[in-house]
């Protein structure tokens, strides 16, 4: 193959391209399940009607963006059983009863109930509604929980011992699927799930309020999307914390990466905000830093000592350039969702927070920076985890498939064709819907702004200004 395009770079390409389109629905689809939940509950509790309009307004949201979360995954197992044989051959008798325990007790799950959740009000009463409302909202939490003990596992491995044919075999079922750092990586990604939906609903309706078609149904979601915001960021971040510290006691190569640190730095270690790595010169070039504060970070501790990628043999060593800046991206837009939450609040306490378009706009532009954060969380985790397949253990070079280069690029291709074609236009039909003002369906109007006799839209509702909604 030509410039140096392996057979090795390009599986590894194809799994990066399919799993980070898979991954965003899944983040979407965790939070949204839960915010239905939390919708459906409200309405039966208070028989408040906005909260059931906005319930019909999302969950049709819901229903496609799961469909696309369902269909992105399948590629995945197609992947694992070409491109990665070897590895599924070697992990398989710990991995794969994990694999299906997720399907037989979340993935069945979800899918038993979705039916009811999305036609079945009318059929099953109220009560049962809720139930498989509920249910799926467990689902999905449950779905992550597997998975994220999966990857984990190959991130912290525990309780295995390994075969006469060099197969990682289970010894103690309990020790993989709560591994070092599975608690934290689900909190982590949870947490991110939700944050991910609340910006992606506090933007809906900062572009409904832009355009003049903030009903109460708008209003209700911004401020419950806000709220979420202020209350969950701050968690995420200290969540974050704990991980980190985490990833220092199993995975000290990878936060080498992400802090820029290829030198030691036996007296405190500056905390470096911005720079350029220099792969070459084993340094970052052009570095903002500020003295011993990644040694406090992480150490709790000014003066604490901090080792540097100089310890670590260089064929172990993960890319610095891309964990460094992929770890920054997250961090910028996790204190930009800080700022959004506590301006939104002094806004609620203002009274403001439905009269403030700069407010909104900022909302508008944030909405689908909680995918970007994941997206970059994601591959702060796993380009830090390379050269390793299981960390430590199983190197990627010895994962791979004895396959030829032109045919995983073709089929790399293929996928990018076909993903951009169907994925693409999934997107948009979900743009499409998201467009449009919430409760004119449940309101007997049509699925578009509700206008006048000339072409300004106006206000479905009449506006209410309570801050405290």
């Amino acid at each position: 193959m030509p410039y140096g395009l392996t057979a090795e770079i390009l599986a590894r390409s194809q799994f990066a391209f399919t799993v980070s389109f898979h991954i965003i629905f899944p983040a979407f689809s965790i939070g949204l399940a839960s915010f239905l939940a939390v919708l459906n509950a409200q309405w039966l509790r208070t028989g408040d009607e906005t909260y059931r309009l906005l319930f019909d307004y999302w969950k049709k949201i819901f229903a496609v963006a799961f469909g696309m979360g369902v269909v992105s995954g399948i590629v995945m197992s197609y992947q694992f059983g070409t491109n990665w044989s070897v590895f599924s051959d070697k992990t398989g008798p710990v991995l794969g009863p994990l694999m299906a325990y997720e399907i037989l007790s979340a993935f069945f799950l979800e899918a038993g109930f979705l039916g009811i959740m999305l036609f079945g009000r009318e059929k099953v009463g109220n009560g049962l509604h809720m139930f498989a409302t509920a249910v799926v909202a467990v689902g999905t939490l449950m779905s992550a929980t597997w998975i994220l003990s999966v990857n984990s596992w190959m991130h912290t491995p525990a309780g295995y011992s390994i075969n006469e044919v060099g197969q990682f075999v289970p010894e103690d079922w309990w020790a993989i699927v709560f591994n070092p750092s599975f608690p934290y990586r689900l909190v982590h990604m949870t947490l991110a799930a939700y944050l991910t939906t609340a910006f992606v609903v506090a933007g809906v309706a900062g572009w409904h309020f832009l355009r003049g078609t903030a009903g109460a149904p708008t209003r209700r979601m911004f401020s419950m999307a806000l709220w979420m915001a202020v209350i969950v960021t701050p968690m995420q971040i200290v969540a974050g914390d704990f991980h980190g510290l985490n990833t220092l006691e199993h995975q000290p190569a990878k936060i080498m990466a992400m802090e820029g640190h290829y030198d030691s730095h036996p007296e405190g270690a500056p905390l470096i905000l911005f720079g350029i790595p220099n792969s070459e010169e084993k340094r970052i070039d052009y570095a903002v830093q500020i003295p011993k504060l990644s040694s406090l970070i992480l150490k709790h501790d000014l003066n604490a000592p901090l080792d540097g990628l100089d310890t670590i043999p260089e064929a172990d060593q993960p890319p610095v350039a891309i964990v460094f800046w992929s770890f920054r991206v997250m961090i910028a837009i996790g204190f930009a969702m800080l700022g959004i939450g506590l301006w939104g609040l002094v806004q609620r306490v203002r009274g403001k927070l439905f009269h403030d378009r700069w407010l909104h706009r900022a909302a508008f532009v944030m909405g689908p920076m909680g995918f970007v954060a994941v997206l970059a969380g994601w591959i702060t985790t796993e380009v830090g985890r390379q050269p390793f397949t299981v960390y430590g253990m199983l190197r990627t070079s010895d994962s791979l498939a004895p396959i030829a280069a032109p045919a995983v690029a073709a089929s790399l291709i293929a996928f990018i064709v076909v993903y951009f074609f169907v994925f693409g236009a999934g997107t948009y039909y979900i743009l499409r819907m998201m467009a449009k003002v919430p409760g004119t369906v449940r309101l007997g109007l049509n699925d578009g702004p509700i206008r006048t006799a000339g072409t300004t839209p106006v206000q479905q509702t009449p506006n209410r200004t309570n801050p405290a909604e």
